[in-house]
């Protein structure tokens, strides 16, 4: 007699995953396997239903005493290969408590945070970004540990990759704001900052918790300068900065904002945060699109407007 599966994975989950390809599909048809090994290895008993983002499957659990947790599956790629690394730097001074690991099959047994409380659904857009500067002031103040990825690299091979995606795009308006987003990560590329990156820091990625009120989750951790981090906190809530009338007046707010609180140079940081637009625009370029996102054009615009002053 076969043992009872712990837990379902939700339709829509596997559904996403598995137009990845026939890994993604293999991969999510033994998850069942996979948490019921690690509940076993771990002591844990499911204590609801699990839940999902794009990448990863979360199912709330209960340790052996008793105490609220989390067991987070992903499959291993390449931009979460250093998230227990980086969570063991960070101590959860700031971010999720990271409380058992399994680095080969990327398993993560995690501090329980309230999934249903986000960041993002705080009403007041100036008090959530001001949230998220100064967890981001904190998160970067910590040296990146030995082994994880490299700013630098990432940085040169979008510099090889640049002209690529200036052939594909349609606009020519748009393909000079690629080049001039090459050349602003050109002049950065030879200090490239040793601090330790959560790379994907915005409003979702922010939950509430309750040794302190707002913690962040899901890092895709990265060493480097950490103007490579303030796009996605610029980009995110746009309905906002559109619904003000003003966008580039946000824009321009959320910018100085986040790079006060991290105390950063605001040219460099105008020219990493260039350097994130290049790198969206490559990966619309890799999905087979021919122009870019119209967020990142007007924000792009909006820092190169306040550099030309």
């Amino acid at each position: 007699m076969s043992a009872p599966v712990p837990f379902d994975v939700p339709d829509a989950f596997a559904a996403s995953y598995g137009a990845s390809g026939a890994e993604a599909r293999a991969w999510v048809a033994g998850l069942p396997r996979l948490g019921g090994e690690f509940l076993d290895r771990w002591g844990l008993r499911p204590d609801g239903p699990a839940a999902h983002g794009m990448a990863s499957l979360v199912l709330p659990v209960l340790r052996g005493d008793g105490t609220p947790a989390v067991l987070k599956l992903q499959q291993p790629r390449e931009e979460t290969a250093g998230a227990s690394a980086g969570l063991r730097a960070w101590g959860g001074d700031g971010i999720v408590r990271l409380l058992d690991d399994d680095e080969r099959s990327g398993v993560q047994l995690l501090e329980r945070l309230d999934a249903s409380r986000p960041l993002s659904s705080v009403p007041e857009g100036r008090v959530a970004v001001r949230v998220l500067a100064e967890l981001m002031a904190r998160l970067s103040s910590v040296p990146a540990p030995q082994g994880l990825r490299r700013l630098s690299d990432v940085a040169a091979a979008m510099l090889e990759q640049a002209s690529r995606a200036v052939s594909a795009l349609r606009d020519p308006a748009e393909q000079r704001l690629v080049r001039t987003c090459a050349s602003a990560v050109a002049e950065l590329v030879d200090d490239p900052g040793d601090r330790l990156l959560h790379w994907d820091l915005h409003y979702d990625n922010v939950l509430a918790g309750e040794r302190e009120p707002w913690l962040a989750i899901d890092p895709e951790p990265l060493a480097g300068d950490p103007g490579f981090e303030l796009l996605p906190a610029l980009d995110n809530r746009w309905d906002e900065a559109v619904a003000a009338g003003d966008p580039a007046r946000v824009v321009l707010y959320r910018f100085d904002l986040l790079t006060e609180a991290l105390g950063l140079d605001r040219r460099r940081a105008v020219g990493w945060t260039l350097g994130r637009v290049l790198q969206n625009a490559l990966w619309d370029v890799e999905d087979g699109r021919s122009a870019l996102e119209p967020v990142q054009v007007a924000i792009a615009t909006t820092l190169l407007g306040r550099s030309a002053r």
